[in-house]
This record gives structure tokens, C-alpha cells and sequence, in this order.
């Protein structure tokens, strides 16, 4: 079975080394000398591959389930691949004497093949490896072949333009699951120790069948451990979870029923598309302002309005009524300030200034009649708070907004501002989804302190 077709193969064959250094081959299975070309594989038996010298084929050794009978292959590189004055293992030669000594130091190259001369080595090389289009081609379809499949198996995550970078163990390095934007990956994978079952497995010859099968189920359970690590890290990167904060920031674009079911749906995510989950909650969002419309419309027709001017004077009167009954609840609220001497103060601080024009009443929402103020927000160790002065750390305290969100909504407000030329009230409003109360007093600092302007 001596042919050429059999010799091409063991050149490119992961037994075929550049030398014939008998320590690079794995020793004779019948008489445990070292291999020296040429020698016989068997072309049935393997993994491993089932090599013999000459001396042990010719007396027909046989072990286990090689026979003599089996079909077999000459390894040698004792014949020529792309020149006929050059043989393979002259070939390998070069390639390795190349990578050793470096391109252009074809007088070393020259020293280590020893056969070749230094214009020789320069002129074959040149030729066959640098000039040779079919070749050039050739590593080309393997790169890209090599690339589409790295493309399937990967998941890299490309930073974004000012990826957050929390310090380790802190709230925000939690809540990105330990992210690391230099380096595009987790400190922890998913399912992190799933390699620990495979350290310790060895495929070799002697295993039972049923031994073979045990290794070949864990290595396939490993490989599922696997999938779904990657299929994590696919959602994670298509829904766009890195940043946490900017994620919230889009959320706060619905209304609270609209967040609530957002909420909700959050695990049906990972069942559709990126796209496909921002269509359905826009649906959702889309039908709670018509049904929100509606509601209103038909209030104006139970009023018996019948023109939107008159449903003007209708929400005029409806807000004076509401704020002529709260002021008819101002003793019940007093009443309830009593018990707390510091809410107390506060209170009549505030009456004070209502009185002198200093402040402007601000109308009350039902369900926060008789309850107590909430306390000033501490900001003592909150990220963000060493980048506010002391006046923006008084707004966040009495508005009790967090540093990091207000330095968000701030950018935000004077980004619109600069684009715009000017920034009205509604249009921070839509801007910022958040307590309109909260909105104002923002916007009313802003323009108080300079930050933006009104149209």
C-alpha cells in the first residue's frame, strides 16, 4: 500500500515532524525503539495513532485489535511537496528554521537546515511561501474559516463610550455582576467551576467501554455547562444589562404601571429578541395612554362637555376646587406636625414663607394627606456626592434623590438646554421621568444657579 497519495497524507498528518529526531515520535509499538523514517501506521487502528518500525511490521506484530491483516501507511518526508530539489522534511525545515531565527536571517536559517544554502533557503521561500497566490489564498480561507467559527463561540462585548468602571466589591460592581470594562468580561463566569469535573480525566487505550462512555457523557455535559454560559452572556449583551444605571434611566421613560409591568415581564426577555421585547412594551405603554385618554374623555362626557375649550375651564375649576378643599384640611395637618417637634418647625417655616410671597403652595396629592414628611436624604458615603457643591447637596437631601441619579438628570437637562436654546418645564418633564414635584424643584435650581436657561 506504498503510494504517493499515502505519503502526502502522513506530511501533513499531526505525526510528521520538520527533524528526524526520533524523540519527537512516539516509540514502536512492538519493540519500544524510537522511531526512525521510515516506519508504518495503521490505517484502522487510533486514536491514538498505531506506529511500528519496519523490523516489527515485517515479522507481522499484531496487539489487541491491530492485526497484520490491517490496512497501513509508509510515514516518511522523504519526497518532495513543492520542489522537486527539496524534500518534506527539507520543507519542515525551513518553516521551523524561519520561525526560530527570524525572516531575513536566511544565513542562520542556512546553518540550521544544513543542506541549503543561504540563496537557496531565500529563493525557495520567497517563492513558495511569500509569492505564491494559491497559497496566499489558501491561508486566507482558513483565517476566515477560522474567524466565522470564533464569531459563533464567542461572545466579546465591546465597551461602550464612558463605561462605567465601579471600584471591586462596591454597590454598582455588584449590580453589573462584577463587569470589567477594560477587559470586556466577568470576574466570575456563570457556573463558574464547571471545569473542575473534567481535571481529572484522561482518555487513554486501556479504558473499558463502559469507562470511554462515562468520559465521552461528562465531557458532553461540560459542553451543555457550556451553551448555556454563553447564551447568558449573549442576553446580557443584546439587551444591553452591562450598565445598570443608564438601563434604569430608560425605564423611568414609562409610567409606574407601565414600569411595574415592565418589571414583570422581564423573564420573558430571554424567550424574545432584544427588538421584539421593546416593540411588546411600547404596545403595552402605547395602550395605557389610550386607555388613560379614554378614561379622560369619557369623564368630560359624563361632565357633559362637549369641545376641548370647554374642557380647559373644566381642569381649571377642578384644581381650584381640590386646592380649596386641601386648604380646608390645614387644621388636620397641624394637628398631625404637633407630635413631632422638628416636623413642627418646619412646618411653620413653611407657613411663614407662604405668607411673605417667598414661597409658592405647591397643591398636596389626597393620599399624602396626614402623613408625616419624609426625614432628609444622608448622603454620607453615597458615590457622586464628592462632585456636588453645597447647594446641590442640599437639593438632593430635601428632594432625596440620590447624587449619582441628580449628575443624570443635570447632564441630561443641560444637553437638551444647549441643543435647544432654551428649556421649558414640559420639556424636562419628558425628559426625566420622574415625581414632577421633583422635576420642577431640579429645574427651578438649574435656572436659579445658571446651569440652563428658559426659552
Amino acid at each position: 500500500m506504498y503510494s504517493s497519495s499515502a505519503l502526502l497524507q502522513s506530511a501533513q498528518s499531526s505525526d510528521f515532524t520538520g527533524t528526524n529526531d526520533p524523540f519527537d515520535k512516539p516509540p514502536c509499538r512492538g519493540c519500544s525503539s524510537y522511531l526512525m523514517e521510515p516506519y508504518i501506521k495503521c490505517a484502522e487502528c487510533g486514536p491514538p495513532p498505531f506506529l511500528m518500525c519496519l523490523q516489527c511490521f515485517a515479522r507481522g506484530f499484531e496487539y489487541r485489535k491491530h492485526h497484520s491483516d490491517h490496512k497501513y501507511e509508509i510515514m516518511t518526508s522523504d519526497f518532495p511537496i513543492l520542489d522537486s530539489s527539496w524534500t518534506a522534511q527539507e520543507e519542515m525545515a525551513l518553516l521551523e528554521a524561519v520561525m526560530d531565527c527570524g525572516f531575513g536571517n536566511w544565513q542562520d536559517v542556512a546553518n540550521q537546515i544544513r543542506t541549503k544554502t543561504k540563496e537557496e533557503c531565500e529563493k525557495h521561500y520567497m517563492k513558495h511561501f511569500i509569492n505564491n497566490p494559491l497559497f496566499s489564498s489558501t491561508l486566507l480561507t482558513l483565517k476566515q474559516v477560522e474567524e466565522a467559527k470564533s464569531a459563533d463561540m464567542a461572545i466579546t462585548f465591546h465597551p461602550s463610550d464612558d463605561p462605567p468602571r465601579p471600584t471591586f466589591d462596591s454597590v454598582l460592581s455588584r449590580d453589573m455582576a462584577g463587569y470589567m470594562p477594560a477587559r470586556a468580561d466577568f470576574i466570575e463566569e456563570f457556573d463558574n467551576y464547571a471545569e473542575w469535573d473534567l481535571r481529572d480525566i484522561d482518555f487513554v487505550e486501556d479504558d473499558s467501554d463502559l469507562l470511554h462512555a462515562l468520559k465521552i457523557a461528562v465531557v458532553e455535559i461540560y459542553h451543555s455547562r457550556l451553551k448555556e454560559r454563553q447564551r447568558r452572556k449573549k442576553i446580557i449583551r443584546d439587551h444591553g444589562l452591562i450598565s445598570l444605571r443608564k438601563f434604569q434611566i430608560l425605564e423611568r421613560r414609562y409610567p409606574k404601571e407601565i414600569q411595574d409591568l415592565y418589571e414583570i415581564l422581564r423573564r420573558f426577555a430571554r424567550i424574545l429578541g432584544s427588538t421584539e421585547h421593546d416593540k411588546f412594551i411600547e404596545s403595552h405603554a402605547l395602550e395605557f395612554e389610550l386607555r388613560k385618554e379614554i378614561r379622560r374623555l369619557q369623564e368630560y362626557r359624563a361632565a357633559g362637555i362637549q369641545t376641548f375649550c370647554s374642557a380647559k375651564v373644566y381642569e381649571h375649576l377642578k384644581q381650584a376646587r381640590e386646592e380649596a378643599r386641601l386648604k380646608r384640611t390645614v387644621l388636620s395637618e397641624v394637628l398631625d406636625y404637633i407630635h413631632d417637634s422638628a416636623a413642627c418647625q418646619q412646618w411653620l417655616h413653611r407657613q411663614a414663607a407662604i405668607d411673605s410671597g417667598q414661597l409658592q403652595i405647591t397643591p398636596i396629592s389626597v393620599s399624602q394627606v396626614g402623613r408625616r414628611s419624609a426625614p432628609p436624604l444622608n448622603l454620607t458615603g453615597l458615590p457622586g456626592t464628592e462632585k456636588l457643591n453645597d447647594k446641590e447637596k442640599e437639593l438632593c437631601q430635601m428632594v432625596r434623590l440620590v447624587p449619582g441619579a441628580y449628575l443624570e438628570y443635570k447632564s441630561a437637562l443641560v444637553s437638551e438646554c444647549e441643543k435647544l436654546g432654551g428649556l421649558r418645564l414640559a420639556q424636562a418633564r419628558a425628559l426625566i421621568k420622574i415625581d414632577v414635584n421633583k422635576t420642577r424643584k431640579i429645574y427651578d435650581f438649574l435656572i436659579r444657579e445658571g446651569y440652563i436657561s428658559k426659552v
